[in-house]
């Protein structure tokens, strides 16, 4: 029976104007018109392949171009770059330890774990961040390896939509101490061969500074095809060579896929 009732009922929705049907597919979860509504028959998936389906469901959903009168070469590309677009950076603020982090290098009393402001700090500028990570007197850096295909970026919609990739990192130093402050991040091919990197002059704050959280960013746009992964790496060290954790502190890294989208 529940073959028969499935059977009337697609007849039924085929029988529908195609404004009419269009309305109902675009309340369907996108992973499902792709996979399920578009192989129902060739009508569907005519439907399911229109741009202007899936212009309607990004409009339905707040998925806008900044600016807004951005060309969209392709309508599906952009609405599930909005969908997947999220932090790809795991534990960004020490919540969870060192989970996620390889320590590259561990040096003069190695990482530490403290709580915000810490000593001769400033709290951050969101009040849900809590912790950061902070270095020694010597060389102090950690790194994350991210595969983009585990977070739902296959390699035909990275070579083809090229989606922006965005990354920024928070760092700051103790009022009483100066400190140094490093990043790198590289693009990398299936075989881990870089093909673009990021890797800004190290940053030096002298002893006496304001100790204020300061945000570096950058965006990589039209970047060679095959990026497989992403590699960020940061950290630093004191420039006193003080025994402890005078070094610079970090936190809220951030590594983002997608468009630019509008509020």
């Amino acid at each position: 029976m529940r073959g028969t009732s499935a059977a009337l009922l697609m007849a039924s929705m085929d029988t529908l104007p195609e404004d009419a049907l269009i309305a109902v597919l675009v309340l369907v979860p996108a992973r499902d018109l792709v996979l399920r509504c578009r192989l129902v028959c060739s009508l569907w998936r005519g439907l399911v392949d229109l741009p202007s389906l899936w212009k309607l469901k990004c409009q339905r959903e707040g998925y806008r171009p900044e600016p807004l009168d951005s060309p969209i070469p392709d309508w599906r590309d952009f609405y599930f770059l909005c969908s997947l677009k999220r932090n790809l950076i795991k534990n960004p603020c020490a919540e969870e330890g060192f989970d996620a982090w390889e320590k590259e290098s561990d040096e003069g009393n190695g990482w530490k774990i403290e709580q915000l402001p810490g000593d001769h700090g400033r709290n951050f500028l969101l009040p849900h961040i809590q912790k950061y990570f902070v270095t020694s007197y010597d060389s102090c850096m950690k790194r994350q390896l991210i595969t983009l295909r585990d977070h739902g970026y296959g390699d035909r919609l990275m070579d083809e939509a090229r989606p922006d990739i965005v990354v920024s990192d928070w760092y700051a130093a103790r009022f009483d101490c100066g400190c140094k402050y490093q990043l790198c991040v590289r693009l990398l091919s299936k075989d881990y061969i870089v093909l673009q990197e990021f890797q800004p002059e190290p940053v030096v704050i002298e002893q006496w500074s304001d100790a204020e959280w300061r945000e570096v960013s950058h965006t990589f746009h039209n970047y060679p095809a095959g990026v497989r992964h992403v590699l960020f790496s940061h950290g630093g060290q004191d420039t006193q060579y003080w025994e402890g954790w005078y070094g610079v502190r970090v936190t809220n890294s951030s590594l983002t896929l997608g468009p630019q989208v509008a509020d």
